[in-house]
């Protein structure tokens, strides 16, 4: 295999060449951490190989850039996503799942932003095979499954992502002042300040998310 294939794809060095007591597992760990303190932007091969007291040279035994570091992080933590054990209510089951997720998107605030790179990790691909299967039992098929994939995929990854980057904000009272810059401009935005737009007084975060789930899963399957 080239260089360039995903990290999934190629085997860990035999630990006969290992020069330190270091493997991928010690790896990730250390990357979820800095991730979960500084970010995406805020890893570096160099503060991570800081973290584990190792050279830099040490970690390209088993990671070949700060991207295989990344895929093993998402993956890392998809694994916190709890897999429900199916029922005969297949909705249900796509919603145990699709809630966990975006539970782990929110304790991982810089997840969401990577979602969509090479998604081959064993944690990520056993919970996509449970989605699928559930969407199975519930009629879909052919590329209509895929589309309800997708788009499921896109309420979780998406309110995750847009509640992240809130709680992210230096100002606590950034999406007041959303909302009352909306609000204050009722000739160009009549339609917005009507709905409520960015008013979460009116519907919040977990509504939302609820509802959306509801208009994916009650497109009827062909």
């Amino acid at each position: 295999m080239s260089d360039g294939d995903p990290v999934w794809l190629r085997a860990e060095p035999s630990r006969a060449r290992r020069r330190r007591p270091l493997t991928r597992e010690h790896i990730v760990d250390a990357a979820v951490t800095l991730l979960d303190e500084h970010g995406a932007d805020g890893l570096t091969m160099r503060r991570l190989a800081e973290r584990l007291d190792v050279t830099a040279t040490a970690l390209y035994w088993h990671v070949r850039t700060k991207d295989d570091v990344l895929d093993l992080a998402v993956d890392r933590i998809f694994g916190d996503v709890a897999v429900p054990e199916p029922s005969d209510d297949w909705a249900a089951d796509v919603r145990l799942l699709a809630r966990g997720w975006r539970v782990t998107m929110l304790d991982h605030p810089w997840a969401p932003g990577l979602v969509g790179r090479p998604m081959l990790g064993p944690n990520v691909l056993a919970r996509t095979e449970f989605l699928q299967a559930a969407l199975v039992r519930g009629g879909y098929r052919g590329r209509r499954l895929a589309v309800v994939t997708r788009l499921l995929a896109n309420v979780v990854v998406g309110s995750s992502l847009t509640e992240a980057t809130w709680r992210r904000a230096s100002d606590p009272e950034a999406r007041t002042a959303a909302r009352a810059h909306v609000a204050s401009h009722p000739d160009a935005y009549p339609t917005l300040v009507a709905s409520g737009h960015l008013d979460d007084t009116r519907w919040n975060d977990d509504l939302l998310f609820e509802e959306g789930l509801t208009a994916v899963l009650g497109a009827a399957p062909p």
